[in-house]
C-alpha cells in the first residue's frame, strides 16, 4: 500500500483527508476489525501527521540564515531605530507578540494580528489574505510599510555597510558581497525557511510512543480528526491546508476577496498551521479569540452563521464540556 504521506502535499490536503477517511473505513471493515496485513487507523493517521526529512541546507544556506537572524533582530532596519522584525514576531512568543493587534510607529493598532513564523517554507501565500506569493516579497512589505518599520533605505544600507563584522558576513554570504536591498530581504528570508517548530508530544504518538498523549489528549484527537471535523483545514504535518476558508468570525475585514484571486464577497483568511498554538494567543485574523477555549467555542457554535461559510466547515457542531476540554488539551501537545 502506498502510503498517504508519499502522495501528501498542501494542494491535495483535502482529497487527502477525504481518502484517509475512506481508508480508515475499509481497513476496519463492517465487523470493525483491521484486515491482515492492513495498517490500522492510527497508522493512517500517523502517516498524514508525519513531519518530512530535514530540509537540506547547505553551507551558503546556512550563512545566509545566519545573517538573516541577526538582521531580524536589528533595529538599524527601522526608520527610528527602536523596532525590528523581532519586535512583532517575538521568539520567545512563538513568534507572535501576544496581542490582539499588532502596534504600529504611531501606537496605534493595525489592522490584524501578528502570524506567527513556524513552518513556512512550503507555504504558498503570506498574510492572512495571502497577497505575497513568497517571503521575499512578503518581508518588504513591512520593512517599507510606514506604520510599520518605514525603513529609509539608503541610511539603512549605509548603517549596515559601515558595520565591518557584518559586511564580512554579508560577503560570505552572498556571491555579489554587496549589502543591499535585494540581499537584506534575501537573508531574512532564508531565517524565515528556518524557522521549524519543535517537536512536541504529538510528535512522540506520530513516532509511535502510545503514552506520549494522555487518556485526556487522546480523546481530543479524536474528536480533532472525528466530529471536530478540524482536520478537514488543519491536516498535515504543519496542520494548515495552505487554503482561504470563511469560518464565520465577527469581522469587517473583506480579507481575501479584496485580493486578486479572491471570490469576491468571501470574507476569507488562510489557515494558519497549528503547531505551537498554545504559544500564540490570540487567534483569528482580527485577535478575536483569546484562548483555545475560546477558539472551540466558536467552531462549537460560535460563529456567525452566513451562507459563505466554508463547505467543510461543521455548522452544527456539539461538544460537550468534556470535549471541549479534551480538544483544548490535544491542541496544547502541538
Amino acid at each position: 500500500m502506498t502510503t498517504i504521506a508519499s502522495v501528501f502535499s498542501a494542494r491535495a490536503l483535502r482529497a487527502a483527508v477525504a481518502l484517509s477517511a475512506v481508508a480508515v473505513v475499509s481497513v476496519l471493515g463492517a465487523g470493525g476489525v483491521a484486515s491482515e496485513g492492513s495498517p490500522a487507523p492510527d497508522q493512517i493517521w500517523r502517516s498524514i501527521f508525519a513531519r518530512p526529512a530535514a530540509r537540506a541546507v547547505d553551507e551558503l544556506e546556512a550563512k545566509k540564515q545566519a545573517l538573516g537572524a541577526m538582521l531580524f533582530s536589528d533595529t538599524r532596519l527601522s526608520r527610528d531605530g527602536d523596532r525590528s522584525c523581532a519586535s512583532c514576531h517575538r521568539p520567545e512568543s512563538g513568534y507572535s507578540d501576544g496581542l490582539r493587534q499588532a502596534r504600529g510607529r504611531d501606537g496605534t493598532a493595525l489592522k490584524r494580528n501578528t502570524p506567527h513564523l513556524f513552518n513556512l517554507a512550503e507555504g504558498k501565500a503570506f498574510y492572512w489574505d495571502g497577497r505575497e506569493p513568497t517571503l521575499e516579497s512578503q518581508a518588504r512589505v513591512p520593512l517599507t510599510a510606514e506604520n510599520e518599520l518605514a525603513a529609509d533605505w539608503a541610511r539603512t544600507l549605509a548603517d549596515l555597510g559601515a558595520d565591518l563584522d557584518l559586511r564580512a558576513k554579508f560577503a560570505a554570504a552572498f556571491a555579489d558581497g554587496g549589502v543591499s536591498e535585494a540581499t537584506v530581504i534575501a537573508a531574512l528570508a532564508a531565517y524565515e525557511r528556518s524557522l521549524v517548530s519543535p517537536l512536541t508530544a504529538f510528535d512522540r504518538w506520530v513516532a509511535g510512543d502510545e503514552a506520549a498523549l494522555s487518556e485526556q489528549e487522546s480523546r481530543g484527537f479524536r474528536i480533532f480528526v472525528g466530529k471536530g471535523g478540524c482536520v478537514g483545514c488543519h491536516g498535515g504535518w504543519r496542520m494548515t491546508d495552505d487554503g482561504f476558508h470563511d469560518i464565520g468570525v465577527d469581522s469587517d475585514d473583506p480579507g481575501r476577496s479584496a485580493v486578486a484571486g479572491g471570490a469576491a464577497g468571501i470574507p476569507a483568511f488562510k489557515t494558519p498551521g497549528l503547531r505551537q498554538v498554545s504559544k500564540t494567543a490570540p487567534y483569528m485574523h482580527n485577535g478575536s479569540l483569546a484562548t483555545l477555549e475560546d477558539v472551540v467555542a466558536h467552531y462549537a457554535g460560535g460563529h456567525l452563521k452566513r451562507p459563505s461559510l466554508a463547505p467543510n466547515l461543521v455548522r452544527d457542531l456539539d461538544l460537550d464540556a468534556q470535549e471541549r476540554s479534551a480538544l483544548v488539551a490535544f491542541l496544547k501537545t502541538l
